[in-house]
């Protein structure tokens, strides 16, 4: 079946939203928090998690900034198949390199690709490190971690920014789900 075909039967077309930001910013929370709604309002959507990824289909990959391109690459392979079914597609993922997120943009193209800038200053999400990793970092025992010794290279022109210092999850799921259906079009 075309991709057209299976956006009418979804009852909407397709799209990627591409969550970036340091690790404890929020993307996960926010990509669950949408993905839970989106569906309760009958959006066919799908999570592809950078985390999970690193733990299963990814767990080769090391990383150095060769390895680094080639998680987001084989991410955005699997994004790209859900689109082609007409799929919602959150992919919450550190992304830290700007020139890869834009060779992702221009690959699908403004209508089909949003690129959500997940802001949380490296302070907040040190204080709030979920999973232990920038005390892990900070001790040395995690190397080329983004944001203390590996860059993290801030969006030059997200098309969302949802700062999660200033708004709670509530607020911030709410936000990105108002903009994913602002982009939808219902068939």
């Amino acid at each position: 079946m075309q991709r057209t075909s299976w956006e009418k039967w979804n009852g909407h077309n397709g799209s990627i939203f591409w969550l970036t930001g340091l690790s404890g910013s929020g993307k996960t929370t926010l990509a669950c928090g949408a993905e839970s709604e989106l569906l309760r309002r009958g959006v066919r959507c799908v999570i592809i998690d950078g985390d999970r990824l690193r733990q299963g289909l990814n767990r080769d990959l090391g990383f150095t900034e060769e390895a680094r391109l080639e998680n987001m690459r084989r991410a955005m392979e699997i994004a790209d198949m859900f689109l082609e079914k007409g799929f919602v597609v959150l992919v919450p993922m550190i992304s830290p390199y700007e020139s890869y997120r834009k060779q992702i943009k221009q690959r699908f193209g403004p209508e089909d690709f949003a690129e959500v800038y997940v802001k949380c200053s490296l302070e907040e999400c040190e204080q709030r490190d979920p999973k232990g990793l920038y005390r892990k970092a900070r001790a040395g025992e995690i190397k080329d971690f983004t944001g203390i010794d590996s860059p993290y290279e801030t969006p030059i022109q997200p098309n969302m920014i949802i700062d999660t210092e200033k708004y709670g999850e509530a607020d911030a799921i709410n936000a990105l789900v108002a903009y994913i259906e602002s982009r939808l079009n219902n068939i």
